[in-house]
């Protein structure tokens, strides 16, 4: 597992950043409630010379003010930012948004499953093979 990993999740509804909170392992976890906090968020790491990046992001597509597929665009053009893992989590199963989110820089598309038990399975699948299986770009410490 890596080792003080931070994860920032982007999803307007509070139900479903509890849910994955809590289906997460003992991880610094930030969340934006849309694309506007997320890029705020981001930027203000990217610009600050003690602050370290996610070392993973849970973005949803459909958002108040900044979507995912604007979010998406946005990080994945700067170079500051562009080597964060991005996993798109979202109620979405509509091939133009998969294709979309590939297309935009997307490191995967999981769809949230409607059971409780189905969402906590998955979460913790994106948190192992991210977290554990994959090996990750190195992030400077503070």
């Amino acid at each position: 597992m890596r080792e003080n990993a931070e994860i920032l999740l982007v999803d307007d509804n509070p139900a479903d950043i509890e849910l994955t909170r809590d289906s997460l392992g003992p991880f610094q976890i930030q969340a934006a409630k849309d694309g506007v906090e997320a890029i705020a968020f981001l930027r203000l790491r990217a610009e600050s010379a003690n602050a370290t990046m996610p070392d993973l992001v849970f973005l949803d597509l459909n958002m108040p003010r900044k979507d995912g597929r604007a979010v998406l665009a946005e990080v994945k053009s700067d170079p500051r930012l562009r080597t964060i893992p991005i996993v798109v989590f979202t109620a979405s199963r509509a091939f133009p948004d998969i294709s979309k989110s590939y297309e935009l820089g997307a490191n995967c598309f999981v769809t949230k499953p409607a059971t409780l038990p189905e969402f906590m399975a998955a979460v913790k699948s994106i948190e192992y093979f991210w977290l554990n299986a994959a090996s990750l770009p190195q992030r400077e410490e503070s």
